[in-house]
């Protein structure tokens, strides 16, 4: 699409509200001095110089900056926010860390304020950088507008990046200033086309790729379909875990392998039954030294909330066992990191999906041959009618462990339901998955408040002794006054369980189940 440079609104972006700038984005490297030097009653006049150095475009991992029309580039000494419709802003590049609360107060850090807060701004390409600047000025000496011309190369290509900062009462200057960048740079590009054109290889990440299905390929093919899909996923995490970017890619790395598990394990009969054992035994393998650290790591998050649970006379405790529990994360982040970075994994993550990828076909099972429809709604009405038996008979008194059963059988609809999404109309599949998503959410709190209980009982354990000091006893303070708040919540979110699976049990979802997934009893062969 065609972005021209001369309708583009402007935006205000400095601190005092005294310019405006607009920016524009054009293939190769324009060459400012082709632009006239007498522009209207004004004139060009150049910086002595001009400053070189290096780029990067930012974006966190899941690129939501650039699916969002926008570009973020980090100049060195500024960072400058592109959007889609040519407005932008700049504000320092200073900042104490690489998430979007470590930026300086500033119009770039508000305007993204919206990004997620567990997501690193991480650079996914770079490169040198040439600025040159002008400033539009009258025989008076007055200066209507500034210009800069940013020269962006990676490796073999280049893109020109053109900022026009407008004076206030000067809007006329600037306009004709950008009518003869348009003139002879021509058409703007968008700004979420700056990586690809920087940076053609690159692939976007996507945390829930679209597998293409088809109703009548096999559920074999949809088994393998889906797990080397996932286990491409969970590779891509890799280095993010390795470099401990941010917490957020061991957490997708994780839910990655959970759905090939979770596709072994639920696929009954796709995969001859000693294969079926030998592949959850290995993505088990691959999944038990990450449990630690995710645990600590929802630990630390949730900080600032222990803390706002507790007085503060109690706070001394809870940060004797966060010390704790950083320290224990450094290590096992360190365990991790290496085993990540060792022989043995890679071989045994490419073994697996060598056995995906067909070079080493498994062996099939007695469903494999079944076509894609009717295996998913076997397997998926089974599976709804298990988990409203289940809720049904919970209530006030109902032992955490059949509530923990329910959570664990709805996670295994919802995966069902989303690796078949395609074979069923989406309005229908939306109707079903949001008050199941409701009833998840319930069910993960529960499960979270009681998990969070268990832990901190096991840290006071591991800090009991015969004779205990006055730090473990205000731990030991801390974190009973702690656990009481827990166990409190959590029998709130019991009620809370009850009443989301009312909704979710309601006559619409059932009647909605009942036609996108029940079939007639059928004898267990391919039909």
């Amino acid at each position: 699409p065609h972005y021209p440079a001369l309708d583009l609104p402007r935006i205000r972006c400095d601190a005092v509200g005294m310019s405006r700038s607009r920016f524009a984005l054009y293939e190769g490297h324009f060459d400012p001095n082709d632009l006239p030097r007498d522009i209207g009653p004004t004139r060009l006049e150049w910086d002595n110089g001009d400053r070189r150095g290096a780029f990067s475009l930012l974006d966190t991992h899941d690129e939501p900056i650039r699916r969002g029309g926008r570009s973020l580039v980090d100049t060195g000494d500024a960072l400058l926010l592109l959007d889609e419709a040519g407005a932008g802003a700049r504000q320092s590049a200073q900042r104490t860390g690489d998430f979007t609360a470590d930026l300086a107060p500033g119009a770039v850090r508000e305007a993204l304020s919206s990004l997620s807060d567990l997501r690193a701004l991480i650079p996914l390409c770079g490169g040198k950088l040439r600025e040159r600047r002008a400033a539009l000025v009258d025989d008076e000496g007055k200066t209507h507008a500034r210009a800069a011309f940013l020269r962006l190369t990676s490796g073999t290509h280049k893109v020109t990046l053109v900022e026009v900062e407008a004076l206030r009462g000067y809007d006329k200057a600037s306009q004709a200033l950008w009518d003869r960048i348009d003139a002879r740079a021509g058409p703007a590009l968008p700004p979420a086309d700056l990586l690809a054109r920087l940076s053609p290889d690159h692939r976007p990440y996507v945390a829930k790729p679209d597998i293409p299905l088809t109703r009548t390929e096999s559920a074999y093919d949809v088994a393998g379909d889906i797990i080397g899909t996932y286990l491409a996923v969970a590779r891509r995490n890799e280095a993010g875990v390795i470099a401990d970017l941010d917490t957020e890619f061991l957490h997708d790395y994780r839910v990655a392998l959970r759905k090939t598990r979770s596709v072994v394990s639920l696929f009954k009969g796709v995969y001859a039954a000693e294969e079926t054992a030998a592949l959850k035994a290995a993505l088990s393998d691959l999944m038990a030294p990450t449990g630690r650290l995710r645990d600590l790591d929802v630990y630390l998050l949730e900080r600032d909330t222990y803390f706002a649970r507790l007085p503060e006379s109690l706070h001394h405790g809870l940060r004797i066992m966060f010390d704790a529990f950083a320290a224990e994360r450094a290590a096992a982040h360190r365990a991790l990191a290496a085993r990540l970075q060792g022989r043995a994994y890679r071989a045994e993550i490419e073994a697996l999906i060598a056995r995906f990828s067909g070079a080493q076909p498994i062996a099939p099972g007695p469903r494999a041959d079944w076509p894609a429809h009717l295996y998913a709604q076997r397997l998926i009405w089974k599976r709804y009618q298990k988990v409203c038996r289940i809720a049904r008979e919970i209530d006030a008194d109902t032992p955490d462990a059949q509530v923990h059963d329910l959570r664990i059988n709805c996670k295994k609809l919802r995966y069902l339901i989303e690796f078949f999404a395609p074979l069923f109309p989406s309005a229908e599949v939306k109707t079903v998955l949001k008050p199941l998503k409701r009833l998840q959410d319930n069910l993960g709190l529960f499960n979270d408040f009681s998990v969070q209980q268990a832990a901190l009982r096991s840290f006071m354990e591991g800090r009991a002794s015969n004779a205990p000091s006055r730090d473990d006893l205000s731990a030991a303070q801390s974190i009973g006054a702690l656990i009481a708040v827990l166990a409190r919540q959590q029998t709130e979110e019991r009620a809370r369980v009850m009443a989301n699976f009312a909704h979710f049990d309601s006559e619409g979802v059932r009647d909605t189940c009942r036609d996108l997934f029940h079939t007639p009893e059928r004898e267990d062969r391919a039909p």
